[in-house]
């Protein structure tokens, strides 16, 4: 794997005044080798596209005095509002040292489980690895095609020679899940649903005797006219 270029620059301005760098559109970093930590300024476009990348990079770093120095890109400060990087460490490799980073995952191809109405649910996208500096991977491909619903590809499923894999084994970095289904309603469900209903209000009605003192109160008072209209004759 090819090294690439980022172009930096040694830092004088520290702490609040660094923020003059911001307006050169560039950015402070520190590069990390051992006990040595010099900070340094790079144009925001390369380190940003280095950080993009789904492949991972050994960076040959140079500097100003045409020194150079081999490296990794080990960590970024985003800022919340803006999304635009105010902050960059690099981590110098030594010679005939092994390094710890972050490998990109890919997938490939189609799941079987997906043609069958499954989710595929990425997990992990990058994976721990140690490794030498010569023998990084630029990511890890994981060919899902033969996935069938509920299948899962773990960490201890990986096999990459010569790198070790410092990741938790039994971590699923894909899994196909099933499709998301509507709940059936059961004779035992309805039933409880409607146990549940609020009853319907009882409607109140007047009683057979009460009916009967007003039908006799009426026919009452229909005789008393009839006598009054009698003596009015």
């Amino acid at each position: 794997m090819e090294d690439v270029v980022l172009n930096v620059e040694k830092r004088t301005l520290m702490g609040k005044k660094a923020k003059r760098v911001f307006a050169e559109k560039k950015i402070p970093g520190v590069f990390y080798l051992g006990t040595e930590n010099v900070a340094v300024q790079a144009y925001e476009a390369p380190v940003r596209s280095l950080a993009s990348s789904h492949t991972t990079h050994i960076i040959k770093v140079k500097f100003q005095d045409g020194t150079e120095r081999r490296a990794i890109l080990n960590d970024l400060q985003i800022d919340p509002v803006l999304g635009s990087i105010i902050h960059f460490d690099l981590h110098g490799i030594k010679e005939g040292q092994k390094i710890i980073l972050q490998i990109p995952v890919q997938l490939i191809g189609t799941p079987k489980g997906v043609k069958d109405g499954g989710i595929v649910q990425h997990s992990i996208h990058r994976i721990r690895i140690q490794c030498d500096p010569d023998s990084v991977p630029e990511h890890i491909e994981i060919n899902v095609s033969e996935l069938g619903i509920t299948d899962s590809v773990h960490i201890k499923d990986i096999k990459l020679e010569g790198i070790k894999i410092l990741d938790n084994p039994e971590s699923a970095i894909v899994t196909i899940v099933p499709p998301p289904t509507l709940k059936e309603e059961t004779p035992e469900a309805v039933a409880a649903a409607a146990a549940e209903q609020p009853a319907e209000p009882e409607v109140i009605g007047k009683s057979k005797k009460v009916e009967e003192e007003e039908g006799e109160e009426k026919e009452e008072k229909e005789k008393g006219k009839d006598k009054e209209k009698k003596k009015g004759e």
